[in-house]
């Protein structure tokens, strides 16, 4: 019983320098400002945007030549 006790305190002592260590590090952090993050974000959406707007018109050129080839193909 001495033995579970003694590892539930090391887990304990564990957690507790992973959560100190890990309070370290965010401070170490640099953080973006809000200026930073509204213009990434603009990227971001705009760029989701355009690539979404390319997808749809290849989809919808591909899809277009699949009809006339299965077209063509029905004639046969």
């Amino acid at each position: 019983m001495g033995n579970f006790f003694g590892r539930l305190g090391k887990w304990f002592r564990n957690i507790i320098e992973f959560l100190k260590d890990t309070r370290k590090e965010l401070n170490n952090v640099s953080w973006p400002g809000r200026r930073e993050v509204t213009g990434t974000t603009i990227v971001v959406i705009a760029a989701v945007f355009f690539f979404g707007f390319f997808l749809f018109l290849v989809d919808l050129i591909l899809g277009n030549g699949m009809n006339y080839i299965r077209a063509l193909a029905a004639r046969f």
